[in-house]
């Protein structure tokens, strides 16, 4: 299907407004996509609490609300209009669907969540496939760095992207792309879920270090580019109160301000996840360390003979 017809009246299009992109357009598949996931995800949460057991609410609000939440107010609201209209808005979009929404979604460890509801028989199948050769790759951080960084260069420098605001399909297929690249590079780096692989957090700040520098070359790139990111397909629609170089001038300066906000952001919550692991090992080789004297002082107690051995 074609966005020329879809978006055939976008000459009528005014400026975005808060009235314009708050509205809400349902329809797409992944409005059902992330109805279902939510309803799992209560539906697991209760279930655990009607078992008698405790889940952190921070995790079901991180999940719901900026996770799901986030993936729901940049697609089935006016900014799904307008992110084939604006490139400044498709890249918040863009950086939502890829950067923000699955650091939330992470933290809201739905893997371990249904390892403690499901029956056994899932939750060995689940296990299995968690620590199948497909997932250690795929967890590898590696990988996930390579798609994370590189990807984007070939959407926006090749003929893909206009390909994709001329197809919905196309356009939808990214969205997922988006989402699950963003998942498979933040999962093993914050996401609580059990990962095969996992690296240490030395090495996942330093690889969270390491993407920063990509962004703010994209971001610099596209707005210092002299040539239109999706071709004729901006000027085609007639927009008479935006200038479509300027408007990709903002769409990199947003995804330069962008990236080095989450980075910054990123780099501080792994910190504190180190420091609270640092601060768990050390009470735990305190107590190892308690128990041991504990139990010298018993044995020398006994060979003394203060304490009647047996």
């Amino acid at each position: 299907m074609e966005y020329t017809e879809v978006l055939a009246h976008g000459g009528e299009l005014g400026p975005p407004s808060a009235a314009t992109l708050f509205a809400l357009r349902p329809g797409s598949w992944l409005a059902l996509a992330l109805l279902a996931a939510a309803a799992l995800y209560c539906y697991g949460w209760w279930l655990l609490r009607a078992r008698g057991h405790r889940w952190p609410v921070g995790r079901g609000v991180a999940f719901l609300g900026p996770g799901l939440g986030g993936i729901a107010a940049v697609t089935l609201t006016g900014v799904g209009t307008y992110d084939t209209t604006l490139l400044s808005v498709h890249m918040i979009q863009h950086m939502v669907l890829s950067m923000v929404a699955p650091i939330f979604l992470a933290l809201g460890a739905p893997v371990t969540l249904a390892l403690r509801v499901l029956p056994k028989r899932f939750r060995d199948a689940l296990s299995a496939v968690l620590h199948s050769r497909v997932a250690r790759v795929l967890a590898n951080p590696l990988v996930a760095y390579a798609l994370f960084v590189f990807t984007p260069f070939a959407l926006y420098f090749s003929g893909l992207y206009e390909l994709t605001v001329r197809n919905e399909w196309v356009h939808e297929l990214v969205h997922a792309h988006f989402i699950l690249v963003g998942c498979l590079f933040f999962w093993p780096l914050i996401g609580v879920d059990p990962l095969p692989g996992r690296w240490p957090y030395p090495a996942r700040a330093l690889l969270m270090v390491l993407s920063t520098p990509f962004h703010a070359v994209l971001g610099l790139t596209i707005m210092q580019s002299t040539t239109l990111i999706g071709g004729d397909w901006y000027p085609s629609l007639g927009l008479n109160w935006t200038d479509p170089f300027e408007d990709q001038k903002l769409a990199g300066g947003i995804l330069w301000a962008g990236g080095e906000a989450v980075s910054i952001t990123m780099l501080a919550v792994l910190v504190g996840q180190w420091m609270k692991a640092s601060d768990r090992e050390a009470r735990r080789v305190d107590r190892q360390l308690d128990r041991e004297e504990a139990e010298e002082r018993a044995r020398a107690e006994r060979t003394t003979g203060t304490i009647p051995a047996g």
